[in-house]
């Protein structure tokens, strides 16, 4: 079954309430770097997978982009989505996106998922789908939980000593590849592990030559604003990824 957690009353209540808060690791960490690996989106079509609320589809076409479209499997996204985003060049889609198809030849010039890929138990057949999606010298960028942290399992990844302060990160299963479970917001919040060099070799098998990973840390203000980012220097959140196909 594929997981619509964002459809939970009160997982997604706390969800919005988090994003609309405006200091998170999204928008000090995430955010800026996926945007730093993004064409001149000027004149192109882009999928935006996993597109939440839509902000990221927004994102794109005050950037220049042609058209739009986003996916999430979400009920409660989709409808936020099409009440905040009013521009016409934006349309969005109800369905998950390990069912999507489009009529043959439509082909996007831009792929973009912002922390979606992770929630998706068939890693290989998405990437061999975006393959076929993508335009001659397209681009498929997107975003995931770093591995070190879905690796382990079950909650406190954390090492604090008896003061509660953090002394390392333990690190743990990960070459056991699958489905994690973790408590955020809500119990049972299914991720699924991969290792490093099966993200990348999935992407190469299928066609794809990598251009750039990115490891990032915070922006400045996000230390400012929240001191607590400075661990991404131990270990980090997320791991963002830039492909095109093979000439």
């Amino acid at each position: 079954m594929k997981q619509n957690i964002y459809d939970d009353p009160q997982f997604f209540k706390n969800y919005i309430t988090l994003r609309e808060s405006g200091v998170t690791y999204n928008d000090f960490i995430e955010q800026p770097a996926i945007k730093s690996m993004i064409p001149d989106l000027r004149g192109k079509t882009v999928l935006d997978l996993g597109c939440g609320d839509g902000h990221f589809s927004k994102y794109c076409v005050e950037n220049g982009a042609q058209k739009v479209i986003g996916v999430d499997i979400s009920e409660n996204m989709i409808e936020r989505a099409n009440k905040i985003n009013s521009d016409q060049r934006i349309e969005f889609m109800r369905l998950p996106m390990e069912d999507l198809t489009f009529a043959a030849g439509q082909t996007f010039d831009v792929i973009i998922s912002s922390l979606a890929i992770h929630y998706i138990r068939d890693y290989s057949a998405l990437i061999q789908n975006m393959y076929e999606m993508l335009a001659n010298n397209g681009e498929f960028i997107f975003s995931i939980e770093h591995p070190i942290v879905t690796a382990r399992k079950g909650s406190g990844h954390w090492v604090k000593d008896e003061e509660g302060t953090r002394q390392h990160w333990a690190l743990d299963h990960y070459q056991e590849e699958g489905l994690r479970e973790h408590d955020w917001f809500v119990d049972g919040v299914v991720v699924y592990h991969r290792t490093i060099s099966t993200l990348i070799n999935t992407l190469i098998e299928n066609g794809f030559a990598l251009n750039r990973i990115l490891e990032p840390q915070s922006t400045p203000a996000g230390i400012e604003k929240m001191p607590k980012l400075i661990n991404e220097t131990r270990r980090p959140s997320f791991l963002v990824l830039k492909a095109t196909i093979k000439p």
